[in-house]
């Protein structure tokens, strides 16, 4: 692959509800401070993808009404929808396309202004399965039971990942649900969708965030700092959840592979320095790390009393906090690169975790992990 590279981030804080701000102050904010933090201006940007989703917007063609906001006047403009890491994939293809030097990526999302339930029922089959009232809760609770039950992973074991990534907030600025819990506390929160409690789920938030990739040259010219595009990988499982062995993640095995391959990863145990997961879960973590080749089937659920993954390491898992803490929809697969590239160039702040230089960042489409997308990022070209 031709090198591009991540020369400039910026991202609003997630809240519960930005109720004095819209979608376009959002995004003016998070592309600003993507500029500023690449030493450019908005002159300087050849391409602009945008990520929205109408439904999530409730207003058609949602894309349109943000791209003056982002710059867009006078560029070439495209949109994809879905989760931000596919969004910055699909903004890699164009500068590699050759055609344009630097991409800049955006992605908004207010969830205070929608109705989750309604819009996540919305993704499923009209004729068999929307109207059982099935939604993304609902679908991953059927997913933690049966990988839960396959691998004898505990209630407990996931209500640590509760207690680490609410944590690990803390030290996060941009982060939404930030405190100290404990293992009891989050067995007592209120059952969403058994096994699925109340603070093993992940936030309904408000946020934006953008970064801009650079191809080779130029990227060198615009930042002394740039993070490399060392591999990337996606795929989609099937639609139907009765299609899928739920207690497997098949897209993910793939997606990791073809981001490993990509970046010459052969040990991902021994070469990846930090992980930062789409975590909307608690059982996801461990469900995931598994998937990318971290640890054997089964294994990523053993926890130690500190939260973190036994995996033989000390590898840093969602140092930012995760998804548990801050899941604006479509923005928060964007933000798992931005903290990569933010921890590589040692710029993440009281969450920088020690000697950073290749990272993971993934995302999720689609219910119980349809879709994944896994991106490699170092700091050497």
């Amino acid at each position: 692959m031709q090198p591009v590279a991540i020369v400039g981030v910026g991202q609003t804080k997630v809240e519960a509800n930005k109720i004095r701000e819209r979608f376009e102050d959002m995004v003016f904010e998070a592309t600003n401070k993507a500029l500023a933090d690449a030493g450019m201006t908005i002159d300087q940007i050849d391409n602009v993808t945008t990520i929205s989703n109408d439904f999530w917007d409730g207003r058609t063609i949602s894309s349109m009404a943000i791209n003056d906001a982002c710059g867009s006047y006078d560029k070439n403009v495209s949109t994809a929808e879905g989760d931000g890491t596919f969004g910055a994939i699909y903004g890699l293809m164009r500068t590699l396309a050759g055609t344009f030097e630097t991409t800049l990526v955006v992605a908004h999302h207010k969830g205070s202004e929608s109705v989750m339930r309604l819009i996540t029922n919305a993704m499923f089959d009209p004729i068999f399965e929307r109207s059982m009232g099935i939604d993304a809760i609902a679908s991953a609770a059927l997913q933690a039971g049966s990988y839960m039950r396959k691998y004898g992973i505990s209630e407990e074991q996931c209500a640590m990942v509760s207690v680490k990534n609410h944590g690990n907030a803390k030290k996060n600025p941009y982060a939404q649900l930030a405190m100290d819990l404990t293992v009891e506390e989050v067995m007592r929160s209120e059952m969403l969708s058994d096994p699925i409690k109340k603070l093993d789920c992940c936030p309904i938030g408000d946020g934006a965030a953008a970064l801009i990739l650079a191809t080779g040259e130029r990227a060198k010219k615009i930042t002394e700092k740039p993070v490399w595009v060392k591999g990337v990988g996606y795929c989609c499982d099937s639609y139907h959840l009765g299609y899928r062995d739920l207690a497997g993640c098949d897209a993910l095995v793939a997606a990791a592979k073809q981001a490993y391959t990509m970046a010459g990863i052969v040990d991902p145990r021994k070469e990846i320095d930090l992980v930062e997961l789409h975590d909307a879960f608690t059982y996801q973590e461990p469900f995931w790390l598994e998937g990318m080749g971290f640890c054997e089937r089964g294994e990523g659920g053993k926890l130690t009393e500190s939260g973190k993954t036994a995996l033989g390491s000390e590898l840093p898992v969602s140092a930012s906090g995760g998804c548990l803490s801050s899941n604006p929809v479509l923005v928060a697969g964007l933000v798992r690169i931005i903290e990569c590239a933010l921890q590589i160039r040692g710029d993440a702040g009281e969450h920088q975790a020690d000697g950073v230089k290749t990272a993971l960042a993934h995302g999720v489409n689609g219910p119980a992990g349809q879709s994944h997308c896994c991106w490699i990022l170092g700091g050497e070209a």
